[in-house]
């Protein structure tokens, strides 16, 4: 994991976006991995970008996933979807995407948009306390991984969580293929 100066998150809530605070805070029991094996560590918000982060904090690219929000349309309907996949690869946002919601077109969601549904911070977003009715996509290869570093909600922070919890998160699917490399 780099250089992080990881601590458990449930004890470092100042780090992290409210969403994802009280996701924590109401962790399930049956989940993977407890709520205290999730960790958190500070990092300068400048250097929250993917690249950037792992030159910065030495954390390779295929130990980090990040989490896109898509906006799926049918006529005026508009649905959202989380993709979590390794910064190694590119969610299928035309393909697999799109036809999971059901929509005619889908695209990244616009920044303010992402920003204001999840309650997060544009380039922090994570999977852990979105919208409950937002399907969380996860793809194959993140929950294979022991660990990975996501988004904490907010862009001076970074989570640390084994990757199979992530496709435990409530509204998680795991699909095979959701990404392709970059």
């Amino acid at each position: 994991m780099g250089n992080l100066k990881l601590e458990p998150a449930i004890s470092r809530l100042d780090l992290l976006a409210p969403p994802v605070a009280a996701a924590l805070e109401v962790w399930p029991a049956d989940a993977p991995i407890d709520g205290d094996q999730i960790m958190v560590a500070p990092i300068d918000g400048s250097l929250a970008d993917t690249a950037e982060f792992c030159q910065a904090y030495g954390v390779g690219l295929e130990e980090s996933a990040n989490c896109v929000i898509v906006a799926g349309k049918r006529g005026e309907l508009t649905r959202y979807a989380a993709c979590v996949v390794l910064a190694t690869t590119r969610a299928d946002v035309n393909g697999l995407v799109r036809k999971h919601l059901d929509a005619r077109k889908a695209s990244f969601a616009p920044m303010d948009d992402a920003v204001r549904l999840s309650g997060m911070e544009y380039g922090g977003i994570t999977p852990i306390g979105l919208p409950k009715d937002w399907p969380v996509l996860v793809d194959a290869r993140v929950v294979a991984m022991p660990h990975v570093i996501i988004g904490s909600g907010v862009r001076a922070s970074k989570i640390a969580i084994a990757g199979p919890a992530l496709g435990a998160l409530p509204g998680a699917q795991v699909i095979e293929g959701l990404a392709r490399e970059a």
